[in-house]
């Protein structure tokens, strides 16, 4: 893959910072966005801007096509069965917290099980902390081997008959390595429960079929996809979301009102109340068909071997602590530099033009395992090239050589 032709496509990146062309390792964050995403945004609200669903005249027919369509491409992308199983969200978070209030709260009592593991991002863990208290259940951690991962056989004795729901991240965004979800959701099936699965990490990456996968929920963000901000996606099975009662309430959802009940619209619009992210779904869209020609088999090599190739160039600097397995990462590299504190860190790499992540990522849980209040990350993605590692590189053996002085 071209990633330095690549690079042209997405304006942001042809920038300096502190006199330095800026090399973008933050991904796991949030993606830049190409030209063609940018440029439907602008299409949208230069030419037909207005309101879905409701209007006869043409602005709001093509609004709506466009909206709707973009709903079939993540159907088609995640191998859903139907665009009826495809919601539109604010972004992961919301897409978890839909599932946790309607489904879970309502299928959860007391002596039943909610299993996640420990290496969740707090998008979810806390969702689930809060079914459990409100519904009495229990919720129950797998246990992390040393480097942070969780083997199969402990997944499989935390699943019993009491579970009810297992809600696992397909990719770490600490460790980047890719769950078992497959085989998690065979073993959640085997005993009556349904399996919730956090893809944000893996969505940018890899190629993800719903169907093949097994999982009967799969949220995920379009920001971490080349696509906007504010547009995320809940994919659930159609005889789940079915039984499910929403949790906002207003214009747009309803069948039927009058002063003291109503009824609701079919799949998906019952999840959707008041005015969609219309200029964010039809973005999501545009990044679909972005990522599509470039293809999700020759990001997937490309990230892979970029975050294999920084791995092996950061073990040659001494003091720097990587965190998770070596083999099996998705564009990012969790680590500390002997005692700098990641935000020292962080800001000293800056001044270099490199952009990266410092904190607990949204993991404290996962950071206590480590004995670590917080780290740095560098996230990678198909516009990186090994150029931009050895800056890094660079970068790093200086910021180590001035904490020394």
């Amino acid at each position: 893959m071209e990633s330095i032709n690549i690079q042209k496509q997405f304006p942001i990146l042809n920038q300096k910072i502190h006199g330095y062309p800026l090399v973008y390792l933050d991904n796991a964050a949030s993606t830049q966005k190409p030209l063609q995403v940018i440029e439907s945004l602008q299409q949208y609200y230069e030419q037909d801007n207005a309101n879905v669903h409701r209007g006869v005249h043409t602005l709001s027919s093509r609004a709506t096509d466009a909206y709707e369509g973009a709903r079939k491409k993540v159907a088609n992308f995640l191998n859903a069965k139907t665009e009826k199983e495809v919601i539109f969200t604010r972004g992961t978070t919301s897409s978890i917290n839909l599932v946790a209030s309607s489904y879970a709260r309502a299928v959860c009592s007391e002596g039943d099980e909610i299993v996640i593991s420990a290496m969740e991002h707090h998008s979810n863990l806390l969702p689930w902390q809060q079914v459990a208290k409100a519904t009495k259940a229990k919720l129950k951690h797998i246990p992390l081997q040393n480097d942070g991962t969780f083997s199969i056989g402990d997944a499989e004795k935390a699943i019993t008959s009491h579970t009810k729901i297992v809600a696992v991240s397909h990719v770490s965004n600490v460790l980047g390595i890719a769950n078992p979800v497959k085989q998690m959701a065979a073993i959640a099936h085997k005993h009556g429960a349904v399996i919730m699965v956090d893809g944000a990490q893996s969505i940018p990456h890899i190629k993800v079929d719903v169907q093949d996968l097994g999982c009967d929920f799969y949220a995920f963000s379009g920001h971490k996809m080349c696509g906007p901000t504010g547009i995320g996606v809940l994919y659930g099975k159609m005889q789940l979301l079915e039984k499910m009662e929403p949790i906002e309430f207003g214009g747009e959802m309803i069948d039927h009102v009058d002063l003291y009940d109503a009824s609701w619209k079919e799949l998906p619009w019952k999840f959707e109340g008041g005015t969609p992210i219309i200029a964010g779904a039809i973005g999501l869209g545009t990044a679909i068909d972005f990522l599509e020609g470039i293809g999700l088999d020759t990001i997937e090599k490309h990230d892979k071997q970029l975050t294999s190739y920084a791995v092996e160039r950061m073990k040659q600097i001494e003091d720097v602590t990587i965190y998770g397995p070596d083999d099996g990462r998705f564009g990012l590299v969790t680590f500390n530099l002997g005692k700098v504190h990641p935000h020292d860190l962080a800001t000293a790499l800056d001044t270099y033009g490199i952009a990266i992540r410092a904190g607990h990522h949204c993991c404290q849980p996962l950071m206590r395992h480590f004995e670590a209040s917080a780290t740095a990350r560098a996230s990678f993605y198909l516009y990186n090239t090994e150029e931009d590692i050895e800056r890094f590189i660079l970068a790093l053996e200086k910021t180590k050589e001035f904490f020394k002085e």
